[in-house]
């Protein structure tokens, strides 16, 4: 199969003048909004976040069920967007620091320019190792209890450096947010970083108090923490980096120890997220969590992972509906997902860039506020990783021919992330037949983007309706379109 390993720079398209409130109907169908433009990415085609066609609306009869159509209601508004992004691990900066200086260039603007690239406006990293990690090590020497070694010297050759650049590059609206893959060894009830375990009860202060310590350092630095997780996938027991919580030793651990302490710390308005793991056990944890008041005076919302599949089935987008239904004032946060058990033969399999147009289109439209990938950047073994682990991101780089290889799951997130902007508020969208799926957003500049993704083998015609306007498009086998209007 054909490999596209270039990256298609879209110029910039027109912007509207700013305003604070959403445009009324009129709006959306007078002059300024009576074009649509469609930017395409498609298998088997050259098209990558191409413009392709545009269109002008017309008058709409009544819709036909002999007719594909996607209804647009801008008036019913729903979440407001956070941002789309991804993680700097240490692998991602340390396949980075091997690139040559027109490639590192090329990257940056590939990820973070939002005119050039597809403007990520969110990053997460670690707060020391995780798998995508060198080798396994932490802030502080082993056994010390009183955190008087605490050091992020380990991240200023590779993941600082490329954390401020990214930083700089997308501007004042990049947040950036970390997690912990587990506590230092001496901690944990199995004496170890790897294959599970759980926090000590009498270590509950003392890691705490380190999550403190991160944030204080980073933003030392010139790094400003958005926010942490408690834990990444606290329920499961890895081979790598990994730590135990059952709900209630999350619940305690946050009510008791770590909320209270970053408000003691001065750290009060960042942002706490919980759970951090698959969609199938999130409720649970909710109910757990949610239903204390005194732990979730501290939670800002509740991460979720799409690595429920691998007991086999489809993605539980249900439960995390279920979530917002009842708890409509958390904030839903999708922390991590990446196509798992690496094999080079596969940059251009398109049902890796679907699985991500599916789960961002499902996760936005049952109220998530945010979407973060997992690695920026592998090297053409899918890692780094100290315990082989290799996975795919969307972006590689073979370290021996100094080659990036875009493939087309990087595309299809920047069909959100270049067009659907931090503040944008999702509205109302459906589709008529299952063939298609779709989300809608308004951002603040009264642009509309509606994301459509086809994952048929057929050309399918169908019509955007916004109110009593319609367009008809043409949208290719295995294709996204973003529609821009």
């Amino acid at each position: 199969m054909k490999k596209y390993y270039a990256l298609f720079i879209l110029p910039a398209f027109f912007v509207t003048t700013r305003a604070q409130n959403l445009p009324s109907i009129s709006d959306v169908v007078n002059k300024k909004y009576e074009t649509v433009t469609v930017y395409t990415t498609a298998e088997n085609t050259n098209f990558r976040l191409s413009k392709t066609e545009s269109h002008k609306f017309k008058k709409a009869d009544q819709a036909l069920e002999t007719e594909v159509s996607i209804f647009v209601d801008p008036r019913q508004t729903f979440q407001t967007l956070t941002g789309i992004g991804g993680a700097i691990t240490d692998s991602s900066a340390e396949v980075f620091a091997k690139l040559n200086d027109e490639n590192k260039k090329k990257f940056l603007e590939a990820y973070f320019d939002k005119d050039k690239g597809i403007g990520y406006s969110l990053l997460r990293t670690t707060i020391h190792s995780s798998d995508f990690s060198s080798a396994s090590y932490t802030y502080i020497k082993e056994g010390d209890k009183s955190l008087k070694t605490f050091s992020i010297d380990h991240d200023k050759k590779y993941r600082i450096p490329l954390i401020k650049k990214a930083m700089a590059m997308a501007g004042d609206q990049m947040l950036l947010y970390a997690s912990p893959w587990s506590p230092p060894a001496f901690m944990k009830s199995n004496g170890s970083m790897l294959k599970g375990g759980s926090l000590l009860p009498e270590y509950y202060t003392n890691w705490a108090t380190y999550y403190t310590k991160f944030i204080k350092a980073y933003e030392k630095e010139g790094m400003p923490i958005w926010g942490i997780t408690i834990q990444n996938e606290p329920m499961a027991n890895q081979r790598w980096e990994s730590c135990i919580y059952t709900a209630e030793e999350e619940r305690d651990f946050l009510k008791n120890h770590l909320g209270p302490i970053m408000e003691k710390e001065g750290l009060g308005d960042k942002k706490i997220i919980v759970w951090d793991h698959n969609r199938d056990l999130i409720n649970d944890r909710a109910n757990v969590i949610f239903n204390d008041p005194e732990a979730a005076k501290y939670v800002w919302g509740i991460g979720f992972h799409w690595y429920e599949t691998w007991a086999g089935g489809d993605p539980m987008f249900e439960n995390v509906r279920k979530v917002k239904e009842s708890f409509p004032d958390v904030n839903l946060i999708f922390t991590e997902g990446c196509v798992e058990s690496f094999d080079a033969a596969k940059f251009e399999f398109w049902p890796n860039a679907e699985r991500y147009g599916r789960s961002i289109i499902n996760d936005f439209n049952s109220g998530t506020v945010a979407w973060t990938d997992w690695n920026i950047l592998l090297d053409h073994k899918g890692g780094p990783n100290h315990v082989e682990n290799f996975c795919f991101a969307p972006v590689h780089a073979n370290t021996e021919t100094n080659e990036l290889i875009f493939t087309p799951s990087f595309y299809y997130l920047g069909h959100f992330s270049k067009f659907i902007r931090p503040d944008a508020k999702r509205i109302s969208t459906a589709t008529s037949r299952s063939v298609l799926s779709s989300t809608s957003f308004i951002n603040k500049d009264n642009q509309m983007v509606t994301v459509v993704m086809n994952s048929t083998d057929n050309t399918i015609t169908y019509n955007l309706l916004v109110d009593k306007k319609k367009v008809e498009i043409n949208i290719p086998a295995h294709a996204m379109q973003s529609l821009v209007y």
